[in-house]
């Protein structure tokens, strides 16, 4: 079949690095074009000098604007700053193009589905809301925080089998999360920073909205408490979680993992190039996951979230464990690719 053309937006940056080297070999989307700022009009290979390694079949491409006059695609692939993209992506989707982006600026529009394919998929029909709404041709999609699906996931084969009142998490970001130039070292090296500006809220609402259920055109929030604490630790990547949760109904431990590990959703169901086969991976090591050896496994590199250590609280329904994400690949471009490609299995890309 042929593939369709995309382009990303932001793509000089560490997340859109992933998403080059991601493509590159991609059996469904060819990049066409890449965006950048302060790179604009010099080559990727240009631009990506000292910070990465460039695929050799694109190493060429002009940076251009990120302008919709500009761009020949079929699929925009976003990883603009938020500040950036609540300007841009709009437009991009005014001008007819599908968006999925990973930023935070359009997550809590309510016609804006906020997507992780396995849990969600349903939420697209959102699209239709916000095209007629808006008089776009196109539309945008939005992908979560990188926090928020190394947890989410997760929470969903819960919800399911148990149902849900209460979360407690404690998060345990890497340096890449802040991007290239984010944290100096002398303030993260052998040290721990026990706050991210802006990130506790988003950890809170974004899973409610995600776990929420879409009914006539709107998503109802689901009805769960989220108390979040998020720390920046000196790892590379890997977001590590440490989660307490109250159950609707007292579960066991072997419950709790077999419904876990046992999870699946629409992208396994439909063999989507960059599903894993088991989107959840359950340890019994009490060891692991850890984000050095853990963060980039799997069948799909970087798109399986780990848990760990699940144990039974001390109040009854209650049960603490440890999950792990790649918070570049499962965390940003891999949902984005992931979204996009269940978009197309869905006959929702031209």
């Amino acid at each position: 079949m042929s593939r369709l053309g995309v382009a990303i937006l932001g793509a000089t940056g560490m997340v859109g690095q992933i998403y080059v080297r991601m493509l590159s070999a991609h059996p469904w989307f060819e990049i066409k074009a890449v965006t950048g700022n302060s790179t604009v009009g010099k080559t990727l290979r240009e631009a990506y000098r000292g910070k990465g390694h460039v695929p050799e079949k694109y190493a060429d491409l002009e940076v251009l604007p990120s302008d919709p006059s500009k761009i020949d695609a079929d699929l925009i692939f976003s990883c603009l700053p938020t500040k950036s993209s609540r300007e841009v992506e709009p437009k991009f989707a005014a001008a007819g193009f599908p968006v999925v982006s990973d930023s935070s600026a359009h997550r809590y529009w309510p016609d804006v589905p906020l997507i992780i394919p396995e849990v969600n998929p349903e939420h697209l029909d959102l699209i239709d809301v916000q095209r007629k709404r808006r008089g776009w041709d196109g539309y945008i999609v939005t992908t979560p925080n990188c926090t928020t699906v190394g947890f989410a996931l997760p929470l969903k084969p819960l919800v399911d089998d148990f149902g849900l009142k209460y979360v407690n998490i404690v998060t345990m970001q890497a340096i890449s999360g802040a991007g290239y130039n984010g944290v100096p070292s002398m303030a993260i090296l052998g040290n721990i920073i026990p706050y991210i500006d802006g990130e506790e809220p988003k950890v809170a609402e974004e899973p409610r909205k995600i776990l929420g259920t879409l009914t006539n055109g709107e998503v109802k929030p689901l009805d769960v408490e989220i108390d979040a604490t998020c720390m920046r630790v000196p790892t590379v990547v890997g977001h590590l979680e440490a989660v307490h949760v109250e159950l609707g109904r007292d579960a066991s431990v072997e419950e709790v993992m077999d419904s876990m590990a046992g999870f699946t959703g629409l992208p396994q169901k439909l063999e989507l190039p960059t599903a894993p086969r088991r989107p959840i991976q359950v340890f019994v090591d009490d060891e692991r996951p850890q984000p050095r050896i853990d963060a980039e496994a799997g069948d799909v590199p970087g798109m399986v979230v780990y848990t760990g250590r699940v144990r039974k609280g001390r109040r009854p329904g209650t049960v603490m464990f440890v999950t792990l994400s790649h918070n570049l690949i499962r965390g940003a471009a891999g949902s984005a690719i992931l979204t996009a490609e269940l978009l197309y299995a869905l006959r929702r890309l031209r």
